[in-house]
């Protein structure tokens, strides 16, 4: 009997459309939570629907990575699938906010399976030289969503119901799924199952510590004392994990992969680089609908040329990495970045619209090279059979990243805006919020609008120091890899 060979086109289609379908999940909710707030009446636990989802799926993250390892990376991907499609079917049903943010966490549990057993699956069915560029393009699914998911969340609202943006996931699920079962033939020969159950119990709760007091700290809601204790959790229960992973013998995550020095490097880089692009996605935006008066619609546009040339980035990285170490290359893609950050941190606030596209294309470019760059050269540094969670753990690292520094970046951005308001008698932070919303900016007193602009504009100029700040930071990161030579070929051969 002739075993069915993957239809590797087929399958490339369904895992992106499942990584889209995940991503605008994760901004669609942003476009109806005014409606579904109004219906479900729960403005206090508002921000719970978005965070219950990124803490759930980041702790799963890891543990998909390693199932995939050893179950396959076919049942853990249609699991992961499963699970979202449930969670979204029951997240439409909800008739409280209590339920609905249930329910979000159940589907964040399922889209933890999505991105990084989509990268697992890409390196199976692709080589090297063929990797990133295809890497590249799913992964650009995270930026077409962003600017997707607005749209299509507003129409969904408009035309049926809140509840459809996530009934609208059943379909789709179901279909990516059944390409899946079909075209999807599984050749590498997997471990005996087996979970390391100490381990993603410790490794929860030191990542449910750490993302949930940077998730409150970045909302103004924790004081010094909870910020002390959830921080001496967190130690505490890594500690433990780490001490659990080196005396069990199929740890959750293998501490040898901490050996080498590049995958050290390639994760930390990621993780920081991801930082930066979270707070470019957030502030971009605000600086032209604050400071342009632009609506929110046309403002998000400003972001579509780092979608575009995240791809071509891609393209990029896959011939640099058959010719240049990942050292050399992500110094080039860091330059790129560097070069939007302090064009940012230092152009006016009257700076022309089309400005940025071209602030966002130098920068897409360099978030494409960069992270295709360290996703390909994580993986390519472990044994076959532990590609699913070294793919887990890059994207729990880009996770965190995230996390921790939109976090940071809305604390200085406060205190940032706290100083303008106290220096200027008159202005206060409702005129602020006020100001960042076009709609509402027409309520502003008139001659207290350039003022107000000032102070925004100086505490975007901050965050983009900051920002430029953190990619220097990842240059003397990546100068501990130095010594690493090899490109991908040479290590190949």
């Amino acid at each position: 009997m002739v075993k069915k060979q993957t239809n590797v086109k087929v399958v490339t289609i369904a895992v992106f459309v499942a990584t889209f379908m995940s991503a605008v999940e994760g901004t669609i909710v942003s476009t109806a939570m005014p409606t579904i707030v109004g219906d479900l009446r729960g403005v206090a636990l508002m921000n719970w629907v978005f965070s219950i989802f990124l803490l759930t799926s980041a702790i799963a993250t890891p543990i998909y990575g390693k199932l995939a390892d050893t179950v396959g990376r076919k049942l853990v991907f249609l699991v992961g699938l499963f699970i979202f499609v449930l969670g979204s079917t029951l997240s439409g049903m909800s008739h409280s906010m209590e339920t609905l943010i249930a329910w979000r966490a159940l589907q964040g549990i399922g889209a933890g399976a999505i991105m990084p057993v989509s990268f697992t699956i890409l390196a199976d069915i692709y080589p090297v030289e063929q990797r990133a560029r295809v890497m590249g393009l799913n992964g650009s699914a995270w930026g077409i969503a962003a600017v997707v998911a607005p749209l299509l969340g507003g129409f969904i609202v408009d035309q049926l119901s809140w509840h459809w943006i996530f009934f609208i996931n059943i379909p789709i699920g179901i279909v990516t799924m059944g390409l899946i079962w079909f075209y999807l033939n599984e050749t590498t020969q997997r471990k005996a199952f087996s979970m390391d159950w100490a381990g993603c119990i410790w490794l929860s709760v030191g990542l449910l510590a750490v993302m949930l007091t940077f998730q409150l700290l970045g909302e103004g809601d924790l004081n010094l004392t909870w910020v002390i204790l959830g921080l001496i959790v967190a130690v505490a229960a890594f500690w433990a994990f780490i001490r659990q992973e080196k005396r069990t013998t199929d740890p959750l995550i293998p501490m040898e992969l901490f050996a080498n020095r590049t995958f050290v490097v390639q994760n930390l880089i990621a993780a920081l680089l991801s930082g930066f692009i979270m707070g470019f996605e957030v502030y971009l935006p605000t600086w032209t609908q604050g400071l342009l008066g632009l609506k929110a619609s046309e403002a998000g546009f400003a972001i579509t040329p780092s979608s575009l040339m995240w791809i071509v980035g891609s393209f990029i990285a896959g011939k640099l990495l058959m010719k240049r170490s990942p050292y050399q290359i992500v110094n080039i893609s860091l330059t790129l970045v560097l070069i939007g950050a302090v064009i940012m941190a230092v152009i006016p606030a009257t700076t022309p619209f089309w400005s940025f596209f071209v602030i966002a294309a130098i920068c897409g470019t360099g978030f494409g090279i960069t992270i295709t760059t360290t996703t390909v050269t994580v993986q390519s540094k472990v044994a076959v059979n532990e590609i699913g969670v070294a793919t887990s753990f890059n994207t729990l690292a880009r996770t965190l990243g995230q996390t921790v520094m939109v976090s940071i970046l809305g604390i200085i951005m406060n205190v940032a805006m706290a100083r303008g308001v106290a220096s200027h008698p008159g202005t206060n932070l409702a005129m602020m919020n006020k100001l960042i919303n076009p709609q509402t900016a027409k309520e502003l007193p008139a001659h207290l609008l350039p003022t107000l602009h000032g102070i925004l504009y100086q505490g975007l100029h901050v965050i983009f120091i900051a920002g430029a700040l953190l990619i220097v930071i990842s240059f003397i990161v990546n100068l501990f890899d130095r010594r690493e030579t090899q490109s991908l070929s040479d290590h190949q051969a």
